[in-house]
């Protein structure tokens, strides 16, 4: 990396496997444009390695820490303070440098959101529907609870699941209800906006689809749909729903979105440049395609 000199601060995302993170991409681009003496690397970090990792990087002087698969919940109590929202989500991706260590902080649900308010989607007393009940989906559930939805349903495959997401989900939004998959063809026509977390549709089964013909036919024109996978981009999914008059938005907004919240974080800077992070997100992405959703 050219730039790079022996004041250079170090920041990184830590995961194992990392090396198909488009992080180090996108971030690095939002560094140069501000101007910052940083470089972000990807580290792979095993799951028991990941304790002496943090001492080290923080003896290191890195400025800050993403953690993704498989250390959102597990660096949890390594840290020293964690935020209310991290709790509620119970998944911690970004770790800011405190004087004896690392808090923690989501910006998940950040990220989620950020791509609807540029876009200007206007939520406010509408129903969403989330496909999936996964840890993706406590992001995206608290970012429309944020977003003013005033019924949030939640579809889910298999009932027993369906429920004990929805039971450890309750602190993330209010009138948070779930739809059995069987019962989707019931609620598409009266939502306003549809989230798929589920792996349907990602890189290599790039022609499967959450939903089918007839149910895709049930959303109105101009629904919000929205696909946190970004290989293939666009997905089956937001293909044929942009077919149909809707609007979409890929999980590479959304990767933008929660990595320009922890750089705002991290710098106190808020002149971070999206735009310039998403044309290198989307570079990086046609180089490495094994990237597929919008993980850190």
């Amino acid at each position: 990396m050219a730039g790079i000199k022996g004041s250079t601060k170090l920041l990184a995302v830590l995961g194992d496997p990392v090396g198909h993170s488009l992080s180090p991409v996108l971030q690095n681009a939002a560094i140069h444009k501000l101007k910052l003496d940083w470089c972000y690397l990807a580290l792979p970090v095993s799951a028991t390695a990941l304790p002496v990792a943090l001492e080290g990087l923080h003896a290191l002087g890195a400025v800050g820490l993403n953690v993704t698969i498989p250390h959102k919940q597990a660096v949890m109590p390594l840290l020293r303070a964690v935020t209310p929202l991290a709790q509620r989500i119970g998944a911690v991706n970004t770790l800011l440098r405190q004087s004896h260590g690392w808090s923690g902080d989501n910006t998940d649900m950040a990220g989620f959101m950020a791509p609807l308010l540029r876009q200007g989607a206007d939520l406010s007393n509408t129903t969403a529907l989330v496909l999936g009940g996964g840890g993706s989906a406590r992001a995206v559930v608290a970012g429309c609870g944020a977003l003013g939805c005033g019924r949030i349903l939640v579809a889910g495959r298999h009932p027993q699941r369906l429920q004990r997401f929805l039971a450890d989900s309750r602190c993330l939004a209010d009138r948070l209800e779930g739809v059995p998959w069987s019962r989707l063809d019931a609620v598409l026509g009266s939502v306003e906006l549809v989230v798929n977390t589920t792996p349907v549709g990602m890189s290599p089964a790039i022609n499967a689809c959450p939903l089918n013909p007839g149910q895709l036919d049930r959303l109105r024109p101009h629904t919000w749909v929205y696909d946190i996978i970004y290989t293939p981009r666009p997905t089956t999914l937001l293909r044929q729903a942009r077919a149909r008059g809707c609007a979409t938005i890929d999980g590479l907004a959304m990767l933008v979105g929660q990595g320009a919240a922890a750089l705002r974080l991290w710098s106190g800077r808020h002149d971070v440049d999206e735009d310039a992070m998403l044309t290198a997100a989307g570079a990086g992405r046609a180089a490495a395609p094994e990237s597929r959703d919008a993980s850190v």
